[in-house]
């Protein structure tokens, strides 16, 4: 078979490519090692949230963005410290500009909206020169990760039809030809049909070979979070502390890391591969889709957290403020899990879930939906479902009965005194608008936001009044998500290879590429930034392969 262009990968940024490539005529075959249902990837289970500076929905909350804040945000947080971060670093360049003019306006007539109140995620909590959001940036878009994908979905679908874009599902890509730096096409097992449903493991079985020429060949195949064995490879325990002995995975079991090494084999370079993103909040699953599922909590400023011996954690170590730096406090006291305590009140306030399937009011896009989840009795119906079938949730009318549920669930390490102590110093602070408690300070100023006032952040009250009870803990885990570094790419996404030349014809975008140049958040992230660097890298691979 001969095509102009292959794309490795059928998931966001492989899309977005082939929307700029079937747009200047081009034919394209999109292989994936999955079938027709998991379309889109990884991306359908996101939120659909979206880094965007300085747009309408921000301006309309009085939330004053630009670009040079949004530039030293991302450079206070990414820290760039390796002499191969030169092509990282102009990526996040690209990316700034990119989020701040060209983004919103492409996508707005491609037909995306965005929910009226914008999110603030990754505050930081530290330094203004150092990690973390200065303002609102995370723009959850109608229809969460689906609405993301759909006309890029059909895009592809559409150009099907017409016989311009042909899909090789169940093909699984095991060698890049490549000579004399210069790739010619790609071979591989073409994988039994496999109809389980989107996100469950499939089979492995080879039932035949394939053998697909193209002078062009763009990689999107994604990172490695869906193999632990890979992650743990990767792990380093100097900027994360010492690997947990439990780790849930955020994402499908597909997402393992394969087309990496068959790059890097063929002569590929890859960069930054230490550098992760794996978030604490994690959840078990208890209805899981794919092997060791774990959901992320989306936390608001309220609950108090705890290591797991019930050591209050230190600022800035608090929810929704600074993920890394949290991680590592977590993993170098040599626990794989840690605990939140908070009340009902917190819960039905300030307790989201990561995930379209999770948020199935904004993936609806339907305001009636989203007004009867958000401002009904309880929390969302899939938080409460969390609480009362969740392995990892504790519901107590009184203390004692909550320390023993943690300890029964937790290993026994919490003494209680101890607990309620550090509590009743913490609930000492709400009785006058003065406090020394950096967390308490931090409601505060999230409550100065009319969007976190109004949706994502209860009004302060003492934990250990039974009145805002019954009192809820939470046991967390470590839950695997984003890879990155990964292939090592100019400007216009074309790949190094180890040699430091240019690959001819081979181009590579999203997460196999760590979103940009082979790791464009450098040491650290700020939310938003997986799907819009999806969307970007996607873009720019698509017009440099035309």
């Amino acid at each position: 078979m001969q095509n102009d262009v292959i794309i490795i990968g059928a998931g966001l940024a492989g899309l977005v490519a082939a929307h700029q490539l079937l747009e200047h005529g081009k034919t394209v075959t999109i292989l994936d090692q999955e079938g027709r249902q998991n379309l889109g990837g990884q991306a359908h289970w996101s939120l659909g949230g979206l880094f965007m500076v300085d747009t309408p929905e921000q301006r309309r909350i009085r939330i004053r963005d630009s670009f040079d804040l949004a530039s030293s945000d991302w450079m206070g947080t990414a820290g760039f410290d390796r002499p191969e971060d030169h092509w990282p670093l102009e990526w996040a360049k690209a990316y700034l500009d990119f989020a701040t003019h060209e983004m919103r306006p492409w996508l707005y007539g491609l037909g995306l909206r965005w929910f009226p109140v914008v999110g603030w995620a990754e505050r930081g909590g530290s330094f203004a020169h150092g990690h973390g959001n200065s303002v609102p940036r995370f723009h959850i878009t109608w229809g969460t990760g689906p609405g993301v994908l759909h006309p890029f979905v059909e895009t592809a679908l559409a150009a099907e039809k017409e016989g311009t874009l042909k899909f090789g599902f169940r093909h699984r890509v095991r060698h890049l030809d490549i000579v004399d730096g210069r790739v010619h096409g790609v071979s591989g097992d073409i994988l039994a049909p496999d109809e389980a449903a989107r996100g469950v493991a499939t089979n492995r079985e080879i039932v035949s070979d394939f053998d697909i020429r193209a002078d062009q060949v763009i990689i999107t195949s994604g990172g490695i979070g869906g193999n632990l064995d890979r992650v743990h490879r990767n792990w380093n325990a100097k900027k994360y502390g010492p690997l947990p002995k439990k780790m849930v995975c955020g994402v499908p079991a597909h997402v393992d890391g394969a087309m990496l090494d068959t790059a890097q084999s063929a002569g590929a370079a890859l960069i930054n591969t230490d550098r992760m993103w794996h978030y604490t909040e994690g959840l078990q699953n208890w209805d899981p889709i794919w092997p060791n599922h774990g959901i992320r909590i989306l936390p608001g400023p309220s609950s108090m957290w705890f290591d797991a011996t019930g050591e209050r954690m230190p600022a800035p170590c608090m929810p929704g403020f600074d993920t890394m730096r949290t991680l590592h406090e977590i993993c170098k006291r040599g626990h794989d899990h840690s605990w939140f305590v908070l009340t009902q009140k917190i819960i039905e306030k300030e307790f989201a879930l990561s995930g379209s399937e999770q948020n199935p009011d904004l993936t609806s896009a339907k305001w009636k939906d989203v007004l009867k989840a958000r401002l009904g009795k309880g929390a969302t119906p899939a938080v409460e479902a969390f609480k009362e079938h969740g392995a990892d949730f504790v519901v107590a009318e009184d203390f004692d009965e909550l320390v023993a549920g943690m300890n029964r669930i937790g290993g026994g390490m919490i003494d209680p005194t101890h607990l309620r102590h550090q509590i009743e110093a913490r609930d000492a602070q709400i009785d006058n608008p003065f406090t020394k408690d950096p967390q308490i300070a931090a409601i505060h100023s999230a409550r100065n936001y009319l969007g976190d006032k109004l949706l994502r952040t209860a009004k302060p009250h003492k934990i250990l009044d039974p009145t805002n009870g019954p009192l809820i803990a939470v046991k967390l885990h470590i839950v695997t998500r984003k890879t990155l570094g990964g292939l090592h790419t100019d400007l216009d996404a074309r790949v190094f290879g180890e040699n430091g030349k240019i690959i001819d014809g081979l181009f590579a975008a999203g997460e196999a590429a760590g979103f940009g140049g082979g790791g464009y958040h450098g040491n650290n992230a700020l939310e938003g930034t997986f799907l819009g660097g999806c969307i970007h890298s996607g873009r720019r691979a698509g017009r440099s392969a035309q």
